[in-house]
């Protein structure tokens, strides 16, 4: 490990963002070497991290895994209400976290990662990481002018939503979303009278779903991880 910025470790190891590892250092709950420590302050392999008295390391490999997740799973870890759950379907990975949702009823990739700072900038509206979605609606096929008003924006109740692209496609449209508000596609389209039969998200940045098998996961190559890092200014 080469030396970085504390709050950087931390974000990196997925304590916190690091925006809140900040936070916590100004007020004096994290230690080097026993040390409180400060702001700023540069650390290597050879220091020792605390936080609350616990330890803290970076993952041994920075791993990125793409789940075609199906309909029927919830995207969390522990639900006392859900039977299926999207991380029966990986490999049990100290630290693996999903990089935002896709509700239960939804398909399609999903990323999972064990860096922490990657995690939070692929998530972040901030960085803008373009989503395409397939969707199949009650009423078929999207007409244009429904697309065009989807691209002007329209009203929710947490704030006005716009897609960055659309285009009617047979039953429904592909959309391109550059943030990832819960829900957000199904209740665009419930706003314009054209209500989700079904949602396939094929695309996050510049990683594809491709002919992935529902259920299914793989490792992305070295080639995508850098291609993501790229994505949101890592690398």
């Amino acid at each position: 490990m080469r030396p970085m910025r504390l709050q950087a470790l931390l974000a990196r190891a997925g304590v916190t963002s690091r925006r809140k590892a900040e936070e916590m250092i100004l007020k004096g709950l994290v230690r080097v070497n026993g040390e409180v420590a400060r702001l700023g302050q540069k650390v290597g392999p050879e220091d020792v991290v605390e936080v609350a008295g616990k330890r803290v390391e970076l993952p041994k490999e920075r791993l990125v895994l793409l789940l075609h997740k199906p309909k029927g799973y919830t995207t969390t870890r522990l639900d006392p209400h859900a039977t299926k759950t999207v991380y029966q379907l990986l490999p049990d990975i100290p630290g693996l976290q999903a990089v935002g949702r896709l509700d239960r009823d939804s398909e399609g990739l999903l990323l999972f990662t064990n860096d922490g700072e990657l995690l939070f900038r692929l998530t972040h509206p901030r960085y803008g990481v373009r989503k395409v979605y397939r969707v199949w609606t009650e009423r078929g096929t999207l007409p244009q002018e429904v697309c065009r008003r989807l691209l002007a924006g329209v009203a929710l109740e947490d704030g006005p939503a716009r897609a960055l692209a659309c285009r009617p496609a047979p039953g429904g449209a592909i959309l391109t979303l550059g943030e990832g508000r819960k829900r957000e596609v199904r209740r665009m389209l419930q706003a314009v009278g054209y209500p989700v039969k079904r949602l396939l998200r094929l695309q996050v940045g510049p990683i594809r779903l491709g002919d992935l098998p529902p259920g299914k996961w793989r490792r992305l190559s070295e080639e995508e991880v850098q291609a993501l890092l790229r994505e949101v200014g890592l690398e």
